[in-house]
């Protein structure tokens, strides 16, 4: 584990959101890096002193005299209330019983993994964080993910379609380990990020929009994609219809 990759993790060590084998890398990792073990200690001392400050405020009898008289007067319910709150109630089950609820779940977990994956593009921006291997040889960039992952993503040289690959780099996502492989268009940094899911399903690629980048993700063979950049729409669905295509024709040959 690298000092960046550690560094990300640390917050979630101290809050003991990570799961048993990432907290034993982190913690194996801090005991063998001064400059980790430092920074973790000054974190945990913050977590401290904030725990132990008294920052609650008590307000004045007065102020919730004026602010029970400004309230309406509570009335009794209804019998006919009484019943309509029943009848939400019973819709509400229906609805859980349906699945409804559980897909707004699950848009809710997609939302926050998008949010994730936006942080890691915007973290990897940051000098020194952007790349661990750098080759624009597709030959040398998939090879360093094996042993470092449990599936290597798919690498593909696109430089002839104007996509130049640069490297690529371990990142963590919902507290996991993903591979993200570099390119670049012109200037502008193109990563995309790749995880294993039990889902072999293909999923259409969607473009969303968050903080100001462009975020377009799809599923296929087994994988989760997510290719995040400042470029525009159009552009990086270009990139997606590209990888895509070349991927396609490395597993059809």
């Amino acid at each position: 584990m690298t000092c960046d990759e550690a560094k990300i993790l640390l917050h979630a060590l101290l809050d003991n959101e990570l799961d048993a084998g990432h907290a034993r890398e982190v913690e194996a990792h801090i005991a063998g890096c001064p400059g980790c073990a430092a920074e973790f200690a000054a974190q945990r001392e913050m977590q401290r002193v904030l725990a132990e400050t008294n920052l609650r405020y008590t307000a004045p009898a007065s102020l919730r005299s004026r602010i029970e008289a400004s309230l309406p007067q509570r009335q009794q319910p209804s019998r006919r209330s009484v019943l309509r709150g029943f009848a939400m109630g019973s819709a509400v089950s229906a609805l859980a019983a349906s699945g409804v609820v559980a897909v707004v779940l699950r848009q809710d977990d997609q939302q926050r993994i998008l949010s994730e994956v936006v942080s890691a593009h915007l973290r990897s921006l940051q000098a020194g964080h952007l790349i661990d291997v750098v080759s624009t040889d597709q030959h040398t960039v998939k090879p360093w993910f094996n042993g470092k992952l449990d599936v290597a993503p798919p690498v593909i040289d696109l430089t002839a379609q104007g996509f130049t690959l640069v490297g690529g780099r371990l990142d963590y996502i919902d507290a996991r380990a993903i591979g993200a492989v570099v390119y670049k268009r012109r200037q502008h940094v193109i990563n995309l990020f790749v995880s294993q899911t039990s889902n072999a399903e293909y999923r259409a690629p969607k473009t969303e929009t968050m903080q100001g980048f462009n975020c377009r993700r799809w599923g296929n063979r087994g994988l989760n994609f997510w290719a995040v950049s400042d470029i525009g729409a159009d552009e990086l669905a270009e990139f997606v219809d590209k990888f895509e295509a070349a991927m396609k024709a490395n597993v059809e040959g």
